[in-house]
């Protein structure tokens, strides 16, 4: 399989995904009070917006690759 066209595979793959899930969360952990040995933590959770065009430039990569893998085949 030529390395074009797998990219291009993964980059209309990664495209849907962007379009299909536009925001993710993660959560971490960060001290908040330290006095002497004891120590409090908090959980704070972060999210993270994906703009739709970041998926459909992806997916639009994505054919590019293709295209241009199918039209440079040699026999």
């Amino acid at each position: 399989m030529k390395p074009n066209l797998l990219i291009g595979i993964v980059l209309i793959v990664l495209g849907g995904a962007v379009l299909g899930y536009q925001e993710y969360s993660y959560t971490t952990k960060e001290q908040v009070l330290q006095i002497g040995p004891i120590t409090a933590t908090a959980e704070q959770t972060h999210t993270v917006s994906l703009p739709p065009l970041l998926g459909w430039l992806l997916i639009g990569g994505g054919v590019f690759l293709l295209a241009y893998s199918a039209m440079t085949k040699k026999n």
